[in-house]
């Protein structure tokens, strides 16, 4: 008995069963063997533990939780959109009450603000249709509701469709008067590009300092920058440079536009004939320069690299600017063609202004002024009338127009219209009538400024 007892402790525990007797009556039999020993036949039924099955249904269990969690969240999300839009929803029902009421004080806006209002509703409440996966009846009272309150808004914006298309044809006539306005406006403020119907140079702008020459060295200090002041069809966005370490132009670069300057990436590179001056620019696909052997001003065309050059009897090399001994012939361009400015002996070295005639390539008249040229660091032409600048001795880096000569009237006056300067030297300032810009060549800096008119 107690071998029996200890056999069914081990084999499996009285709890599997329902009571003992059905156990004993069911599962064990009692035989008597060959050697008169008792023997007992025990059947136990299949208590193999199934752990994959409970790892199963622990699995679904969390994945039933979290599909609880994010549903619970979705609800806390759609009740916060609902309670806003219930919220604006009010106020747009309000809204369409008043325009009920006063249909005629509204403009086509306000009618389709409405409706773009109305279209989020509808889409929100489409969308919380989808989200509960089903019939809804506080959601489809909310979508007949939407619908009715669009049919409203489109009753009402043909209301009186007479007196909405009246107030629009008259905001259309004041808005014209408006841009009319304006434009007359503007014209008066800035004359159009060539008009020279003014009454001269108010200011300057603060320097617009670019970047360092394509020499990527500042010790080229002469040299000169800018655009064409005549250009041709096609070219009106190109660049020109030349610098060198001495005032003698050794080349010109030319940059198809404003990024291929700063990119430092030309598209032409011309080698000018050497012994040249500094005050040079490009006119017409030209470049006029100062030519030293002989003296006498000179041209190079971009386009065939032909020379050729003119010698001004009376121009003087014994009188130069202030900030060079080598600044003797200084050509400019403006509104009213093209012009070159040096000194004579018989001026006692203040400076002439003489018009090129540019077909013959010749002197076509000159005017003296009372401006001594050694005294003035630059000159330039602007609508006839050459301005002259010089340093203000308290400030070096900034710099005076303080004289100007209208060729037109004879008229001279003494002007002072300050300006800053990047750097304190400078060898070529140039006007471009194309864009109204000084350019200016500043210690090697590419410097610009927009000039103001009275």
């Amino acid at each position: 008995m107690f071998e029996l007892l200890l056999l069914l402790s081990v084999v499996g525990p009285a709890s599997a069963w329902t009571s003992l007797e059905d156990w004993v009556s069911g599962n064990v039999t009692v035989s008597v063997g060959d050697s008169g020993q008792c023997l007992c036949h025990v059947y136990l039924p299949d208590t193999t533990f199934s752990a994959s099955r409970v790892e199963h249904m622990q699995q679904v269990t969390k994945d039933l939780i979290l599909e609880v969690t994010i549903q619970i969240e979705k609800i806390d999300s759609y009740d916060g959109k609902l309670g806003v839009f219930l919220s604006e929803l009010e106020n747009l029902d309000m809204r369409v009450k008043l325009l009920e009421r006063n249909p005629d004080k509204y403009v086509k806006l306000d009618f389709e603000l409405l409706r773009t209002e109305l279209r989020e509703f509808e889409a929100l409440v489409t969308e919380l249709h989808e989200a509960v996966n089903g019939s809804s009846p506080t959601l489809d009272s909310l979508y007949v509701e939407i619908r009715n309150m669009t049919l409203i808004v489109d009753r009402l914006e043909g209301y009186d469709k007479g007196n909405l298309d009246v107030v629009r044809l008259e905001f259309a006539k004041l808005k014209k008067k408006l841009d009319d306005c304006q434009k007359e406006l503007e014209d008066i403020i800035t004359p159009d590009i060539g008009n020279c119907d003014h009454q001269g140079i108010i200011s300057l702008s603060k320097p617009m300092a670019i970047q360092l020459n394509a020499d990527l060295d500042s010790g080229y200090r002469y040299g000169g920058w800018g655009k064409d002041s005549k250009p041709a069809q096609g070219s009106e966005s190109m660049y020109w440079y030349g610098g060198y370490r001495g005032p003698s132009v050794q080349y010109l670069k030319l940059y198809s536009d404003y990024d291929k300057l700063i990119l430092r990436s030309s598209f032409e590179v011309h080698n000018i004939p050497s012994d040249t001056g500094n005050n040079y620019i490009v006119h017409g696909n030209t470049m006029y320069y100062q030519y030293n052997n002989p003296f006498s001003m000179s041209k190079f065309n971009l386009n065939s690299s032909k020379h050729d050059y003119r010698v001004i009897p009376d121009a003087s090399r014994r009188f130069s600017y202030s900030n060079s001994s080598d600044q003797n012939m200084d050509f400019a361009a403006d509104e009213n063609g093209l012009w070159v400015i040096y000194a004579t002996e018989q001026s006692k070295g203040k400076l002439v202004v003489a018009k090129i005639d540019m077909p013959s390539f010749g002197i076509e008249n000159v005017w003296s002024t009372g401006a001594y040229k050694p005294l003035v660091g630059n000159a330039f032409m602007v609508c006839g009338v050459m301005y002259a600048t010089r340093p203000l001795p308290v400030s070096p880096n900034r710099e005076e127009i303080f004289y100007s000569y209208d060729t037109r009237s004879g008229q001279e006056r003494q002007l002072s219209i300050p300006f800053e300067k990047f750097q304190q030297s400078y060898y070529n300032l140039h006007y471009n009538p194309a864009d109204q810009k000084l350019y200016m060549y500043n210690d090697g800096y590419y410097v610009s400024y927009d000039v103001k008119f009275n």
